[in-house]
C-alpha cells in the first residue's frame, strides 16, 4: 500500500451460487453445494457434475453483436452490477485512461464448438458466429466497448493463474500513470472442450468436489466471472501485493513439492512488506485432485503454518480462467461484509476425512470468523497448468 494505494473499489460476480455478490456471498458460508449438478450437454453419453450458472443471462446488445457467446454474457452479467462505479471512472479520468485486463482459458470456445459443427453439417459457418466470440482478447475488447473505455484493453491465459495474474498488470498500469482505473478480472464459461478435456484426463469428479479428504476424486467444471474496478484511492479493500512464480516442471502436473507455489506466495507476502504472521485467511486453490492437494498443502505448511484456509471449488467449481479473480472475489466479500463486528470466513466444505499425506492443515469451519479490528490480510492461491502459479494479498484496515 505505503505511497501507491491500489484500491479494488468495486466487484461485481456471477457463478453457480448466484448472480449477485449478495446471493453468493450469502450461500457461500451456508456451504451451498446445489449449484454442482450432473447435466449431460457437454459429454455425449455421460452424465457430468458441472457448476453450471442457473437463470437467463443478459444479451449482448445489438450494437455489439458480433461479441455475443456465453461467456461474453456472463462478463456481462458481472460487469453492469458495478456498470455506475465504472461510468464515473470513465467520466473521471476520460477514456483513454481506463483500462480493462481480462483473464480466460476458454473465451467464447462454445460458440466456435457450435459454429463448427454447424459447417461440418450445413458447409458454412452461422452467420452470427465471428471469430472474435472465440479470441481470447475479444473478452477484454467487449467490455471495453461497452464500457467506453479506449486505454489498453488485453487478455492474460495462463490456464487456472489467468486471472489472478491480471492484478499485477492492473496496478502496473495504474502505478506508471497509464491508467486511473482499470476494470480487471476474469470469466469462462462451460464448453465441451474443457468438460471433455478434463475428463480424459481422469481429473473431474461426479461428485461435489472434496478437496484435501483422502476420498477426494477431482474437481467439478464451474463457469463465472469476477470483475473488480481498481483504482488509486487510499482506504478501502487494498491490493497489498502479488506473487508469481513457474514451476518448469511438467505440462499438466506441479512440482510435487510445491516449491513453486511456496515460492508464489513468500513472493506476495514480501511484495506487500509482510510477515506470514500477518495474513488472517487463505483461499486455497484446492482442487480436489492428488497432485494439486498434497502439493499445495506442503507449500502452505511451510509458508503459512496455522492459517484459517479453504477452497471455495466446492461451492463453484473450478471456474478454470475465471478462478483467480473468482477467488480473490471471495475474500473481497469477506472484508466488505463484517458482521458483529467480525470477519466471516467461506466454510472448507468436505467429509472431514484427512489425507494423511497432507500436511495438517487449520481448514476452516462453518461460522468461522476473524475480529474486524485493525489491519485484517487475506490471500488466495492460482495455481495453473505448466507451473503457472500467483498469489494475491487484499487487506482492510478500516472499519
Amino acid at each position: 500500500m505505503g505511497d501507491n494505494p491500489c484500491r479494488l473499489a468495486a466487484l461485481g460476480m456471477v457463478n453457480c451460487l448466484g448472480t449477485d455478490t449478495r446471493t453468493v456471498w450469502e450461500r457461500t458460508l451456508r456451504g451451498d453445494q446445489s449449484g454442482l449438478v450432473l447435466d449431460g450437454e457437454y459429454f455425449p453419453g455421460r452424465q457430468i457434475r458441472v457448476g453450471r450458472i442457473g437463470g437467463g443471462l443478459p444479451e449482448v446488445p445489438e450494437a455489439h453483436a458480433r461479441y455475443r457467446c456465453r461467456n461474453n454474457a456472463i462478463a456481462l452479467a458481472a460487469l453492469r452490477q458495478i456498470s455506475e462505479a465504472v461510468r464515473a471512472a470513465v467520466r473521471e479520468h476520460g477514456p483513454a485512461r481506463v483500462g480493462v485486463v481480462m483473464g480466460s482459458s476458454t473465451s467464447g470456445v462454445a460458440a466456435s464448438e457450435t459454429a463448427y459443427a454447424a459447417w461440418m453439417r450445413d458447409g458454412a459457418l452461422p452467420a452470427g458466429y465471428f471469430y472474435c466470440q472465440n479470441e481470447l482478447w475479444g473478452l477484454a475488447q467487449f467490455l471495453a466497448d461497452y464500457c467506453g473505455a479506449t486505454g489498453p484493453a488485453y487478455a492474460i491465459s495462463t490456464a487456472c493463474s489467468s486471472s489472478a495474474k491480471v492484478f499485477a498488470s492492473a496496478r502496473a498500469l495504474l502505478e506508471t500513470g497509464v491508467c486511473g482505473a482499470v476494470l480487471a478480472g476474469g470469466a469462462d464459461s462451460l464448453c465441451q472442450l474443457t468438460v471433455q478435456g478434463f475428463s480424459s484426463l481422469q481429473a473431474v469428479s461426479d461428485q461435489p468436489c472434496n478437496s484435501m479428504s483422502r476420498n477426494r476424486r477431482g474437481f467439478n467444471v464451474g463457469e463465472g466471472a469476477a470483475v473488480f474496478l481498481l483504482t488509486r484511492e487510499a482506504g478501502g479493500i487494498q491490493l497489498l501485493g502479488v506473487g508469481e512464480s513457474s514451476d518448469a516442471h511438467h505440462m499438466s502436473a506441479p512440482d510435487p513439492e510445491g516449491t513453486g507455489a511456496a515460492a508464489s506466495m513468500a513472493a506476495a507476502l514480501a511484495d506487500a512488506g509482510l510477515a506470514a504472521s500477518a495474513v488472517s485467511y487463505l483461499n486455497l486453490h484446492g482442487t480436489g485432485t492428488g497432485l494439486n492437494d498434497r502439493m499445495e498443502g506442503k507449500a502452505v505448511s511451510r509458508v503459512l503454518p496455522g492459517v484459517p484456509a479453504s477452497s471455495t471449488k466446492p461451492l463453484t467449481g473450478h471456474t478454470l480462467g475465471a478462478a483467480g479473480a473468482m477467488e480473490v472475489g471471495f475474500c473481497w466479500l469477506a472484508l466488505a461484509n463484517p458482521a458483529d463486528g467480525k470477519v466471516c470466513l467461506p466454510p472448507h466444505c468436505w467429509d472431514g476425512a484427512a489425507d494423511e499425506t497432507i500436511p495438517p492443515l487449520a481448514l476452516t469451519r462453518p461460522g468461522q470468523t476473524l475480529p474486524a479490528a485493525g489491519r485484517v490480510t487475506l490471500m488466495s492461491n492460482s495455481f495453473g497448468f505448466g507451473g503457472s502459479n500467483c498469489s494475491v494479498v487484499l487487506g482492510r484496515d478500516s472499519w
